[in-house]
């Protein structure tokens, strides 16, 4: 099973190098997308025996995530993990990843900081009340319209840290360019009945003031896309959303059988 661990990057030299040297230390397929960096990230990423993806200009983060996707399906891998480079995400779980994969029944294994306070992993730094709250309501809101679909109720909607099946994503057509991709790739992920999975990872906040960008680091703005992407999404895949004419089919689309 090939798989290909992507990170995208923007102006992250404080940490690129360490992170890249721990990532290899588990899979030897890497892809850098770098969103634009301004700093000596370029630089350091070119020790490293991994493929780029640069952009000229900043494009976002779904941007970036989107054209890994397009990378992973050009180049034909099996799976495709994405996961942060501000040290968020613990190299250490990328084998728990490739477990899940071998296992089988998901498209998608996403990573969940909050999926149970019983949890054997537990939060370096508690995340900010914004985040944390946002998070909350927006993993409701989508609970309550898809979960049925997606075979599984999230309870982290908003991590980043996920493996992907590349076949099963490869024509959902993500368009959506900075954070609230994940809105858009939920819905199109349910309205084409892919299978999710998650699974539980750190909770590190090493830096709670990184911003978000322009009038996104207005919580209250931030909440009101997500919302209206979240909204638009669903507007436009109301028919594939409709309730599944088989229930056998909603009830198996999560348990692996399929």
């Amino acid at each position: 099973m090939k798989t290909l661990v992507a990170i995208p990057v923007f102006n992250e030299a404080a940490s690129v190098r360490k992170v890249l040297s721990r990532v290899l230390d588990y899979v030897g397929n890497v892809l850098v997308v770098d969103d634009g960096s301004t700093d000596p990230t370029p630089d350091i990423v070119r020790e490293f025996p991994v493929d780029v993806i640069r952009h000229a200009v900043n494009r976002g983060y779904g941007r970036s995530v989107a054209d890994a996707f397009r990378w992973a399906a050009a180049d034909g891998y099996d799976w495709i993990i994405t996961m942060d480079c501000d040290e968020q995400h613990e190299p250490d779980r990328i084998p728990d990843f490739l477990g899940e994969q071998e296992r089988g029944g998901s498209d998608i294994i996403s990573g969940s900081r909050y999926y149970s306070v019983q949890s054997r992993l537990t939060a370096q730094t508690q995340a900010p009340a914004d985040r944390r709250r946002i998070n909350g309501l927006i993993t409701k809101e989508i609970n309550e319209r898809l979960a049925t679909r997606l075979g599984t109720t999230l309870t982290d909607a908003f991590c980043g840290f996920k493996s992907h099946r590349v076949g099963a994503i490869a024509d959902l057509g993500l368009t959506e360019d900075g954070y609230a991709f994940p809105m858009q790739l939920w819905v199109r992920a349910a309205a084409a009945g892919l299978r999710v999975r998650e699974l539980p990872v750190e909770l590190i906040y090493n830096n709670p003031r990184r911003t978000f960008g322009g009038e996104l680091d207005n919580p209250e703005a931030r909440l009101e896309h997500y919302r209206d992407v979240l909204a638009r999404e669903l507007a436009a895949h109301a028919e594939q959303l409709r309730d599944d004419p088989d229930p056998f089919s909603s009830a198996c689309r999560g348990c692996g059988c399929q």
